[in-house]
């Protein structure tokens, strides 16, 4: 059965609400994945934000690359992995960390989150990547879903 996932569907997929797994090079044979709330368009860059000085935003920084891998954790299992170079890097505002906090806990809790972050004078970089691969997978055959 197949797996493949069409152009669509994949970004429909990446577009979802998932915890990220970022991937980032720490030296030059080793990579280090992290978990990262993301946002993404179809047709888009994957954004992410993360402190400068963090392990994420220090490999970011040093090889202007990364990958992140989305998956839903439930049957049927599926899974989009995308890299490529980052295209953009931005001081991050609070209105883009509330936005991204609203989208992973809801509202109130996003609104709550942000403020936090911002009284806690959290400095933060929003990063964007241009997605040139893509690995995909969609076992919804294999399972009868």
């Amino acid at each position: 059965m197949s797996t493949y996932m069409t152009r669509a569907q994949r970004e429909e997929f990446l577009a979802g609400v998932h915890v990220g797994v970022i991937s980032v090079s720490i030296e030059a044979t080793k990579s280090l994945p992290l978990p990262i709330w993301y946002s993404y368009e179809p047709g888009g860059d994957v954004a992410i934000f993360t402190g400068p000085d963090s392990v994420k935003g220090r490999a970011i920084e040093a090889n202007g690359w990364f990958s992140l891998c989305a998956q839903q954790e439930e049957p049927p299992y599926k899974y989009v992995v995308v890299e490529g170079p980052v295209t953009s890097v931005e001081e991050c505002d609070q209105e883009t960390v509330r936005a991204m906090a609203c989208r992973y806990l809801g509202e109130e809790a996003g609104d709550d989150y942000a403020e936090t972050m911002a009284a806690d004078g959290f400095a933060s970089k929003l990063y964007k990547m241009t997605p040139q691969r893509w690995y995909t997978a969609d076992y919804s055959d294999d399972i009868g879903a």
